[in-house]
């Protein structure tokens, strides 16, 4: 088998066209020096002989009227002139019809060979004898291009499974991208701020209140190297390390998240309402990260003095609520600005959850609201901000407002 390995190597080589130019020009001499018996051509024969085997050039593009007119073609030439060799022509169209067309057709076509046979038959039954040789012939053609069809068609399934899964790794690959992206942003724009706000109040403080001073420049050490440390987790992801899928900020670090911007001058209120219950890391990183972000842009832009925020639980979802008394919209923390509303809505979508940021109650300052999608199947846990004193009462914790540095 390996001789016929090469050849089929060497042949799908060749460009199709010429391939079928030189099948069409064998048949031909084959077909005709079976029609004429080795004597004088006879101008009708070799045009029948034309007619049967030239067409096959067209036999990719056109297989059913290809085999149409190289089998009528074929059956007056055996009615006049006899063919003792088998119809190579055919059994090429045949083939080709096999592979390359629809059911329709191939009924069709198949219909049509065998009353072409038949007819080629009745004029010459001393012949018969070959006709059982003549329909397996045509048989294993017709078998030979459904294989080919079958393995067109193999082959075009796979190419198209490993585009769709090619698809679908650039499409992971881009989530993956945009979650790193928004991480690096939440981390990097609510440490920075912080650290910048504590650093510009310092030396201030270092005059009127050495002890304070103290505590925020502890505070910058702290948030400093808490942000290496996410830094080096998100960096981590994307080099693949072991070490790096350490557990996500989630509810629980929202009080050292007030902590710090309280630290920044803000006084900040936190409350919680309803019983808490467990939550996918996904869906508690997202509301850290709305809190986080929502923080973020107090500090950086509204000129708020105070802050409030409020998580709201129901029996199918969790509410996030961070509004402040600032310059509001107008002040440069509406839904316009930067990548950080835009990031906190595509985080927020991601865990099936809906974000709604604008003017605060009354017009003043600002609010962004999340609604977060909960089961109802997880029940009350130990840990939270704060614990109800019976199961039916609402929770609340009102933190302590620490005045602000100016």
């Amino acid at each position: 088998m390996t001789w016929l390995t090469t050849l089929r190597e060497r042949t799908a080589a060749v460009p199709p066209h010429v391939v079928d130019v030189a099948i069409a020009l064998l048949c031909y001499v084959l077909l005709a020096i079976s029609a004429t018996g080795h004597s004088e051509a006879h101008p009708l024969a070799l045009l029948l002989a034309a007619a049967a085997t030239l067409p096959l050039i067209w036999r990719r593009r056109w297989p059913l009227p290809v085999t149409a007119v190289c089998g009528v073609s074929t059956v007056l030439l055996t009615m006049l002139y006899g063919l003792d060799d088998p119809p190579y022509s055919q059994l090429v169209a045949t083939y080709t019809l096999a592979a390359r067309s629809g059911p329709l057709s191939r009924l069709i076509g198949s219909a049509g060979t065998a009353v072409g046979i038949t007819l080629a038959f009745v004029d010459h039954q001393d012949k018969l004898v070959q006709l059982p040789i003549v329909g397996l012939l045509f048989i294993g053609a017709y078998a030979l291009g459904t294989g080919a069809r079958a393995r067109h068609d193999r082959i075009a399934l796979l190419e198209e499974r490993t585009r769709r899964h090619a698809e679908e790794r650039e499409a992971a690959a881009a989530r993956e991208r945009e979650r790193i992206a928004r991480d690096m942003h939440d981390i990097l724009a609510h440490s920075i701020s912080l650290i910048a706000v504590q650093a510009e109040a310092g030396p201030v403080l270092v005059r009127s209140d050495p002890a304070r001073a103290e505590r925020v420049f502890d505070t910058i050490g702290e948030t400093a190297r808490e942000t290496l440390t996410q830094l080096r987790r998100t960096l981590g992801m994307l080099r693949g390390e072991a070490g790096s899928r350490a557990p996500q900020p989630d509810l629980d670090g929202l009080a050292a998240l007030a902590e710090r911007a309280r630290e920044a001058g803000l006084a900040v209120a936190l409350e919680e309402r309803g019983d808490r219950r467990p939550l996918p890391p996904e869906l508690g990183l997202a509301a850290y990260r709305v809190v986080q972000e929502s923080l973020t842009n107090v500090v950086r832009h509204a000129g708020a003095k105070r802050v409030w925020i409020r998580l709201d639980w129901t029996p199918d979802q969790l509410g996030v609520e961070v509004r402040d008394d600032g310059r509001g919209p107008s002040g440069g923390n509406g839904d316009g600005g930067g990548h950080g509303i835009m990031g906190m809505r595509e985080r927020v979508g991601a865990v099936g959850g809906a974000l709604r940021t604008g003017p605060g109650p009354g017009g003043t300052g600002f609010q962004v609201t999340a609604t977060l999608p909960v089961s109802e199947r997880v029940g009350p846990t130990a840990s939270g901000l704060s614990r109800p004193d019976a199961p039916s009462a609402p929770r609340e914790r009102a933190s302590q407002e620490a005045p602000s540095n100016g």
